[in-house]
């Protein structure tokens, strides 16, 4: 019996003992999660909301417009236009029979509206039907496309309607109203983005402005929430460039270029002109100059600016420097006398001119004037190789123009201790050396500029967002001759006109000064010597107060070189320059120096 009696007892006692330790392992843990309970309410309570906020904040990107290119009369060249995509996910859309938003007429005000009541909204400001927009919104896709290329006052309004899971994307188009006008100067842009070429390319970063953002809440149903936080970040739009390029010239020089080089077959044609006070570049055409819209419809070769990236052999015109730094040097003057046979020899090297002639007397400004290698050289050689040299360099050939444009080209002017016996003096009338176009015509200014070497100036101004103007300066880069020797040069060069080779390039009304060029085109294909020639007139009006610079090449062209010398396009181009800005005739009768000296105006020696 006693037994039995302990055994219940001992059987109670452990009974007890088990639900002790339940109870305190029950007390473990609801102390463990109450006390979980307690750190995540009472310490932990930011942390969990922002983790909540984390998932809930969306922001999309507010793009940028992209800058302008405009010329120097505020005409558009390159626009971007803002649209935007108009997409759905009917996932979100399909469950909500009504969704919040902000009420227009009182923005402090929440009010509840109908799925089918926003769905009729969008359409009617997408212009689209209601059912097939409804269609669209329904659905178990994560995608779909309702419109493309909507202007951003609607876009803004759709966005206000906030329909569930509709969003705005924006894009940018890139537009050049004039086509082909400046197209290589202007440049375009990859996949509509970046800039490639031209302006585009080297003020990418300034035209492209900076993006800015939309910051919001959007819960599980695709809704934005009309309580929370709403942040926008404003996008700076970016900079419209001001070019100096007058969009009319620049036109009608294209138009010049483009019918000289069909009817002659040549490679290409270049023209610029530049205007003296302030080296504005007034127009740098090409021909086949590119679309800007289809840069994929144009050669490789044509979608630069050949005026800066293309160095040829110059031919005679390089023979005014030459004059210029004979007369600065002290060594020489416009009527010096030389006479000249048919063929010079000077150590060893034998020069001719382009036509057989018997021995004449020519004064300096007459060698300029019919363009002789004999007398070129003769005068020449009076400086020593390190004087050409530098005087070429003075002029600003064998060094590339400070102007934004990608792949400009220095040229090619190797030093003198690398000359051979011919090249030292071939270098005298524009043979052994190459150089831009630019470079021809910025020598040339410095000439028309009372001896000041100016840099080419491409972009006039940057307009911010707000409108206001930054000039750029016009900049001078050296002197390179007195006044007194650029106003000698000047007259060697208007009588090149009035009394030498180059009566075609008179422009009535306006005095002219002007000097040809020919020189034999080295082949650029990896065949040795030389594959045609190239043609160019360089030259300033009106010369009583030189207001332009004008020059003209045609490449390798393949009807017969003489008479190719592009006197006419010159005179076409550098007319309609000055009547477009409305230049006063010249005043003062024209320069006539002698072209031959004591001896006969037949240029025979006596």
């Amino acid at each position: 019996m006693s037994t039995g009696r302990n055994n219940r007892k001992g059987g109670a006692t452990r009974v007890r003992k088990r639900l002790r330790i339940g109870l305190g392992v029950m007390l473990t843990l609801l102390l463990v999660v109450g006390g979980k309970l307690i750190l995540i309410q009472g310490f932990d309570i930011g942390d969990l909301a922002a983790k909540a906020e984390s998932l809930r904040a969306k922001t999309v990107t507010l793009p940028a417009q992209r800058g302008a290119i405009e010329d120097i009369n505020g005409n558009v060249l390159a626009n971007s236009i803002i649209r935007y995509n108009v997409v759905i996910d009917p996932s979100t859309n399909t469950p909500a029979d009504t969704f919040e938003r902000r009420d227009p007429k009182d923005p402090t005000r929440v009010v509840e509206v109908s799925r089918d009541q926003g769905l009729k909204e969008l359409a009617a400001l997408l212009k689209q039907d209601f059912n097939a927009v409804k269609a669209a919104a329904t659905g178990t896709s994560k995608y779909s496309l309702l419109a493309k290329g909507v202007k951003p006052d609607v876009a803004d309004q759709i966005t206000a309607l906030n329909v569930p899971g509709v969003v705005t994307q924006g894009t940018s188009q890139r537009v050049y109203p004039d086509g082909s006008v400046a197209g290589g100067i202007v440049g375009y842009l990859q996949d509509g983005t970046t800039g490639v070429g031209g302006i585009e390319q080297t003020q990418d970063k300034l035209l492209q402005g900076t993006d800015g953002s939309r910051s919001f809440e959007m819960g599980a149903d695709g809704l934005v929430i009309p309580q929370a936080p709403d942040k926008v970040t404003a996008a700076q739009n970016g900079q419209t460039v001001r070019l100096t390029i007058n969009r009319d010239l620049q036109y009608y020089a294209q138009q010049v270029i483009q019918t000289r080089v069909k009817s002659t077959g040549a490679e290409y044609g270049i023209a610029v002109v530049a205007e003296v006070g302030t080296g504005n570049i007034v127009a740098m055409a090409d021909s086949n100059a590119p679309d800007p819209n289809n840069p994929g419809g144009s050669a490789a070769q044509d979608l630069g600016v050949r005026a800066v990236q293309a160095a040829v052999e110059p031919g005679s015109v390089e023979k005014t420097l030459v004059a210029a730094a004979l007369v600065e040097e002290g060594k020489s003057t416009p009527q010096e006398q030389f006479h000249i046979p048919n063929e010079y020899t000077v150590n060893g090297q034998t020069f001719g001119d382009s036509f057989d002639h018997p021995a004449f007397n020519r004064t300096l400004a007459g060698i300029l004037g019919y363009s002789l290698n004999t007398g070129t050289v003769m005068a020449g050689q009076r400086l020593t190789k390190q004087e050409r040299y530098d005087w070429l360099k003075k002029f600003g050939i064998g060094e590339a123009p400070d102007i934004p444009l990608p792949g400009v080209s220095q040229g090619i002017l190797t030093t003198p201790d690398k000359w051979d016996g011919r090249q030292e003096y071939t270098v005298l009338f524009g043979q052994g050396v190459s150089q831009s176009v630019l470079q021809t015509v910025m020598a040339y200014q410095s000439i028309a500029n009372d001896g000041v070497l100016l840099k080419p100036r491409l972009i006039d101004a940057y307009i911010g967002p707000d409108g206001k103007v930054q000039k750029t300066p016009v900049t001078e880069v050296r002197r390179v001759l007195s006044p007194e020797t650029a106003q000698k040069t000047k007259d060697m060069l208007e009588s090149v006109v009035t009394a030498g080779e180059w009566k075609d390039a008179q422009i009535a009304g306006y005095r002219v000064g002007a000097k040809t060029g020919t020189s034999q085109s080295p082949c650029d294909n990896g065949q040795a010597g030389y594959c045609g020639y190239t043609a160019s007139i360089v030259g300033m009006a009106p010369m009583d107060d030189p207001k332009y610079v004008v020059e003209v090449l045609i490449q390798r062209p393949k009807t017969n070189i003489m008479g190719i010398d592009g006197a006419d396009l010159f005179r076409d181009i550098m007319g309609q320059a000055l009547r477009m800005n409305n230049v006063a005739p010249s005043t003062g009768a024209p320069v006539h120096l002698d072209q031959y000296g004591p001896g006969g105006s037949d240029g025979t020696q006596k």
